[in-house]
């Protein structure tokens, strides 16, 4: 909206929910821990200090697709690539765990896929996590009665039978059905909302959710 304040904070936002499937596509490529760290880190700091979101067209296409084409240019071109990054000098960070981001690459990571698949992969789960955390967020719910039903709305992990999940609820099958119906329904549109920010068209969001689900779920198999 052309606020300072509100620019920083969309930024901000951006780089905390994105910078994941980032340091997963140049961890693949063959970079350690360390360097894929300051690389990811490096690329939003240049990226910041330019001032080069500013500039992107909507119409030209993905977000997703516009950020890996930067990546690897940045990359490409990076020569200082074992120096420390300098702090400082107002620029936004990204604050990154090395040590949480390698428990989960090695969880995540599969050896038979390029590193484009992998940030798709990453990328895709990235939404679907944002998503549920809205979801978690807006739930009337207690955290335990929804964390139970993951399962049944996002389609990954165990579902045991809804009677069993009654039962240990202390409610009933009609009533677990329901909630899961209604929950699933609610995560598909939050879903749709989080990709809708990362597309030019309203139109393509369809396309880009059947894309994401199609990279995603052989990967949860």
């Amino acid at each position: 909206d052309g606020s300072d304040a509100a620019a920083h904070a969309a930024l901000e936002d951006l780089c905390r929910a994105y910078w994941y499937p980032l340091y997963a596509f140049v961890r693949s490529l063959g970079y350690d821990a360390e360097d894929a760290s300051d690389l990811t880190q490096g690329f939003f700091a240049r990226l910041l200090e330019r001032d080069r979101l500013r500039a992107i067209d909507p119409s030209r296409g993905k977000f997703r697709s516009f950020l890996i084409a930067s990546l690897k240019h940045y990359i490409s071109h990076q020569r200082a690539r074992q120096q420390a990054l300098k702090r400082g000098g107002g620029v936004l960070m990204v604050a990154i765990d090395v040590n949480e981001a390698e428990n989960r690459y090695s969880r995540e990571s599969v050896c038979d896929v390029t590193p484009e698949l992998t940030f798709e992969r990453h990328w895709g789960r990235t939404l679907m996590e944002l998503a549920l955390r809205r979801l978690r967020e807006r739930s009337e719910k207690g955290p335990d009665h929804l964390e139970r039903l993951v399962p049944y709305i996002t389609g990954s992990g165990p579902q045991v039978p809804y009677a069993q999940m009654a039962r240990e609820l202390g409610t009933s099958t009609s009533a677990i059905k329901s909630s899961v119906h209604r929950l699933r329904r609610r995560y598909g549109q939050l879903l749709r909302e989080e990709i809708a920010r990362t597309v030019a068209d309203p139109g393509d969001v369809d396309a880009e959710l059947r894309h994401l689900l199609q990279v995603v779920q052989p990967w949860e198999a």
